[in-house]
């Protein structure tokens, strides 16, 4: 770390706590990362044909949330360690200014006839080694032992900042390398899903894409402002209405790995994004979304409900009544109305 470093006038915030639980769930499911990426078998039929398609879109979709866990984690080691690096530097420098009040001081005894053993002490570059040999500590005059003290104080804070810097650096880059097994593994598997489909006949291939769920019209944008069934006069407080009404205002959208608003989502970057708007901060991903509020069984759904997929938690939509739900279903799907029943339905957490 560079001790010339300018501080920024910031205190060292409390971003990278909330990094810890997002690392551990993302470098826990690194070990499937690569396993399926397989072709459907030349002669497949239709119908093999879109389950591997289905099967290659799922496990990209698993791996983006890997993927976006880990960039969360990444850019909390980053700010913690730019926290860290502007912390020493500000404590350098006030290390600094005391060792040149102490020069002062050593300037004017030595024109007064010595050099005082406290100044020699905290000029040395070894002050614990000095102390121990000269024995001289109840000599020193007390403003002088105090500044001294202070010294020794702040000399071993900096080299524990330091320290700290040091592995910070050390899991941030751990978070590079993790996100980049992440990112080649949605490539991977979202470059054999087009493989798959391209063996598709144009029609079939339009026929997968409408599969999962209704096509978005101005009709399913206008009930998010009327009473009909669906809409945000059903959501059971502001928020989820807000939450409701952002996630119809996305009908459309694309959907694009690892994007959160506002011109293009993954699944829970539209979740994340539609309660952002009502004023409510979610975790990134659809394995910590789930624990963001309190669990709900499927009976008692609301809108404004995070409704999750999959035993691997690796999909989420935003309920919105009568057994619909808004999604961004996966790449070449827009954000749109899909019923909840089309995949295994995992639980559902109400945010507020």
């Amino acid at each position: 770390m560079a001790a010339h470093r300018r501080p920024k006038q910031r205190t060292l915030g409390g971003t990278a706590a909330r990094t810890a639980l997002t690392v551990a769930l993302a470098g826990a499911a690194t070990g499937t990362l690569y396993e399926g990426a397989g072709h459907a078998e030349p002669g497949a039929t239709p119908e093999q044909l879109r389950a591997k398609a289905d099967t290659l879109y799922r496990e990209a979709e698993e791996a983006t949330e890997r993927y976006n866990g880990a960039k969360e984690a990444a850019a909390g080691a980053r700010t913690a360690l730019d926290g860290l690096r502007d912390e020493a530097a500000r404590r350098t420098e006030r290390l600094n200014a005391s060792r040149n009040a102490l020069g002062s001081i050593a300037t004017a005894q030595y024109r007064a006839g010595g050099l005082d053993p406290a100044v020699q002490l905290a000029l040395s570059s070894d002050p614990d080694a000095y102390l121990a040999g000269a024995e001289f500590t109840e000599r020193a005059g007390a403003r002088q032992a105090a500044t001294l003290a202070g010294i020794r104080k702040q000399s071993r804070e900096l080299a524990q900042l330091r320290s700290e810097a040091v592995g910070t650096l050390d899991e941030l880059t751990a978070r590079q390398e993790e996100l980049a097994r992440h990112r080649t593994a949605v490539r991977e598997k979202l470059a054999a899903a087009r493989s798959v489909l391209a063996r598709m006949t144009p029609a079939e291939q339009a026929g997968y894409a409408s599969q999962d769920g209704t096509a978005p019209g101005r009709a399913d944008r206008d009930t998010a402002r009327g009473d009909a069934p669906g809409g945000t006069a059903d959501a059971p407080n502001p928020r989820a209405a807000q939450a409701i009404a952002y996630a119809y205002g996305a009908l459309g959208s694309p959907y694009v790995w690892g994007a959160t608003g506002p011109s293009a989502y993954d699944c829970s970057g539209l979740t994340q994004a539609a309660w952002r708007s009502a004023g409510v901060a979610l975790p990134r991903t659809t394995y910590t979304q789930i624990d963001a509020g309190r669990r709900v069984p499927r009976s008692q759904l609301a809108p404004g409900d995070l409704v999750f997929f999959y035993s691997g938690i690796s999909h989420v939509g935003l309920y919105i009544g009568n057994g619909q739900m808004i999604h961004a279903p996966r790449p070449g799907a827009p954000v749109r109305v899909a019923p909840i029943d089309q995949m295994p339905f995992a639980g559902a957490t109400r945010v507020v």
